[in-house]
């Protein structure tokens, strides 16, 4: 099984372009189905992954049914660190 299996196709590919072989502790966290769409409170060392995490958690509800992002006009989240 691929650690990237629960992600959207296209961030895994980008994932993988960029040197990525497994997800982190904190970045299969971010995607336990129990997390749902609710908001989140990661707390974890620099270089452990959370703003990697940070992004997979919200790719989905912003892709929506689309498998890769258009250009965007406006902001299309918001992480506060």
């Amino acid at each position: 099984m691929s650690s990237f299996e629960m992600i959207v196709p296209a961030l895994a590919e980008a994932l993988e372009k960029r040197g990525y072989s497994a997800l982190t502790p904190v970045q299969k966290a971010v995607l336990e189905p129990e997390l749902g769409e609710a908001d989140a409170l990661v707390s974890a060392q620099t270089g452990s992954g959370k703003t990697v995490a940070f992004g997979l958690a919200v790719a989905p509800t912003l892709l929506g049914d689309a498998q890769r992002f258009a250009n965007a006009g406006a902001p299309l989240g918001l992480v506060v660190v």
